[in-house]
């Protein structure tokens, strides 16, 4: 059995029934929580219940350390969205939404050094969201549910300079970050021109997918157009890849649908324009980490930071200490602001936090592989106790420097 709504065998009837009522707490949160949304998680975790009950609680997390009840109303930086390729285009014979990625254009070395990797994401995050948002329309208009989509990869133009180590990792952890929050969405994904490199370029990434997703991946030949045409409907395809749509304008590539990306003027780098004076500096060496403290006196102060690194990505996290007095590892603080990796040696990183509970909110500083960088909040008195920090070892460890925390009434 298939395991969707209308093939389930006995035990997977039983399954979901027994699913639904281990995850009762959290539906109320979640949007149409039905068969057919449950079904997904299942499915995901081959109906191991323990499995699809964790990947489901963690999911409900994410959802609110990103915001991501409202991330649509998130407007993406100018160069994002200027830049970044890809877009929603058609829907194929069954109703599926239609996305494109137009990866030979894409200037991904640019967007890297003209955004931060969390806003890159961030944007992942929302197209994932806008397509969701799609299918329930669908589903409204055809009377029946439609809840995957169909992806066209144009490889044509792939090269060495996508293969760049810092754009590779974003694309994986954003893969990542798809198969644990948006599983069983895609129903087929179609590879177009793709190039001699494109194999070694997907044995680089195909780890962090699934086999069932890996299954789903179709690498098209020269009659790439006629394939296409097999499961969408020419009225639904541009006119540069095989269809009848054009703009409104007549243009066949339907720009006003996908963005094509394009090389990034070097007027939106974001290093080299922004020369923030750091006040604080510390060395810590290979393999120890940085915290840093500040006292939150009273709910609604504003924890504000940033900071940057040379050499290398860092890790950077913020967390409530449990302990006054006394220095905690991560693992022993409340997770305030989740540990991430961020590319501060390509764009310098801040951000804010409205503190809801008085206590000592703590940075901790790490490094990639040889270190790490994170920044913690703690208990109920912040000491203020900031840095710059720079990191030295033999091979690949960042540098960095942050500017001080600051709390204050909103």
């Amino acid at each position: 059995m298939s395991g969707r709504v209308g093939d389930l065998s006995p035990k997977q009837k039983e399954a979901l029934a027994k699913f639904r009522e281990n995850v009762q707490d959290v539906l109320p949160g979640l949007p149409n929580p039905d068969d057919y949304f449950l079904l997904r998680w299942l499915r995901a975790r081959s109906f191991d219940l323990q499995k699809s009950e964790a990947m489901l609680r963690k999911h409900v997390e994410f959802r609110k350390q990103k915001d991501i009840e409202n991330i649509m109303s998130w407007q993406p930086p100018e160069v994002v969205r200027l830049y970044l390729s890809g877009g929603l285009c058609g829907y194929d014979r069954e109703g599926s939404p239609v996305w494109y990625d137009i990866i030979g254009p894409l200037d991904a070395r640019g967007l890297l050094l003209s955004a931060t990797k969390q806003d890159l994401l961030k944007t992942k995050m929302r197209d994932c969201e806008l397509l969701v948002q799609e299918c329930n329309r669908q589903s409204e208009k055809m009377g029946k549910k439609v809840d995957s989509i169909t992806m066209i990869y144009d490889c044509e133009g792939l090269g060495l300079k996508h293969l760049w180590k810092p754009a590779v990792e974003t694309y994986g952890e954003f893969l990542c970050l798809v198969e644990d929050n948006y599983p069983e969405t895609l129903k087929r994904l179609f590879v177009i021109k793709a190039p001699k490199l494109f194999p070694v370029a997907f044995n680089l990434v195909k780890h962090f997918l699934s086999e069932d997703t890996r299954n789903k991946i179709m690498v098209l030949g020269a009659n790439w157009k006629e394939v296409l045409l097999k499961y969408i409907s020419p009225d639904q395809v541009p006119v540069e890849y095989g269809g009848t749509m054009t703009d409104p304008d007549g243009n066949p590539k339907c720009k006003s649908k996908i963005n094509y990306g394009g090389d990034i003027p070097k007027k939106y780098y974001v290093r080299d324009q922004v020369k923030q004076q750091y006040e604080h500096s510390a060395q810590i060496s290979r393999g120890s980490s940085h915290q840093v403290e500040y006292e939150i006196l009273f709910p609604g102060c504003v924890l504000r930071w940033q900071f940057m690194s040379e050499g290398s990505d860092i890790g950077f996290g913020i967390f409530l200490k449990t302990k006054v007095g006394e220095r905690q590892k991560a693992g022993e603080m409340t997770e305030v602001l989740p540990n991430q990796r961020y590319n501060a040696h390509l764009v310098p990183e801040d951000g804010t936090l409205t503190c809801n509970i008085p206590g000592i909110c703590k940075y901790l500083c790490l490094g990639l592989k040889l270190l790490t960088i994170d920044v913690c909040l703690s208990g109920p008195s912040f000491s203020r106790n900031v840095g710059s920090q720079t990191v030295r070892t033999k091979s690949r460890t960042p540098s960095v420097q942050l500017s001080p925390c600051t709390s204050e009434e909103t």
